[in-house]
């Protein structure tokens, strides 16, 4: 698959073709305990499996900043994980009206730099919600460790987005959100996400690179890694201590 972007299948974007949504049927108990025990069968935790890290970001117009400090330090994301082993890792971004979209999983970091700095920030509404429906999709499809979000704004419901993080969690796929600012809005909803999914939600500083990356490198140990990674890293670590303080 190409570095360039693709939109997302399933309902993180697009429809079938000729835009008919299959309708849901009601999922009796035996159903979801089947849909589970599936997804964590895909999912890549076993020791010396290859970890899969989802990294979204908001890129609408007020996130110009953060997405070039992101450019700048997401190949410390790798650098973190080359003693615990490889990981890919998947680019999701959102922009302007109606438009969310994701890589192919990238296992090389000067091949998501590229990738990443093709892409402008352009005004538009926050679509956290196409994000979660894509984590869960390729949770299910090829297994994901983790989810990085980082962003400044909630425009959606809450309670929507709250829905599809209870799926997330189930399938044991944590998410760790990266707020830039104080948004209280925003702060309520990523600590709610945060916590059904098992994760972590952390501020940052405007502009502040350097507690960006560091949060960024303990998500990244997670995902290659595991639990026992990031416990390692939070000896050392202020940002990987932050992040395993608040997961269950």
């Amino acid at each position: 698959m190409s570095g360039e972007p693709i939109k997302p299948r399933g309902d993180a974007v697009s429809t079938r073709a000729g835009g008919a949504v299959p309708q849901a049927g009601t999922s009796t108990s035996e159903d979801i305990a089947a849909f589970v025990a599936k997804a964590r069968a895909l999912s890549p935790h076993a020791p010396g499996a290859k970890g899969r890290l989802i990294f979204a970001l908001d890129a609408t117009m007020s996130r110009q900043p953060t997405w070039d400090m992101a450019c700048a330090l997401q190949a410390d994301m790798f650098r973190e994980t080359a003693a615990l082993g490889s990981l890919d890792i998947r680019l999701v971004y959102y922009r302007g009206f109606n438009e969310c979209r994701a890589s192919g999983w990238i296992s090389d970091s000067t091949k998501l730099a590229t990738l990443m700095s093709k892409i402008d920030c352009r005004g538009g509404d926050t679509q956290i919600g196409k994000v979660l429906s894509e984590a869960r999709r390729e949770a299910v499809a090829s297994g994901v460790r983790a989810v990085v979000f980082v962003g400044d704004a909630m425009e959606e419901n809450v309670d929507e987005l709250c829905a599809k993080a209870g799926e997330l969690g189930m399938l044991k796929v944590p998410v760790f959100l990266f707020q830039e600012g104080r948004d209280t809005v925003a702060e309520q909803a990523f600590r709610e996400i945060a916590r059904l999914t098992g994760g972590a939600w952390c501020r940052f500083d405007p502009g502040a690179a350097a507690q960006l990356r560091e949060l960024l490198r303990a998500a990244a140990a997670y995902a290659a890694g595991g639990r026992e990674a990031l416990l390692k890293l939070a000896t050392t670590t202020s940002g990987a201590a932050m992040l395993i303080g608040q997961m269950k």
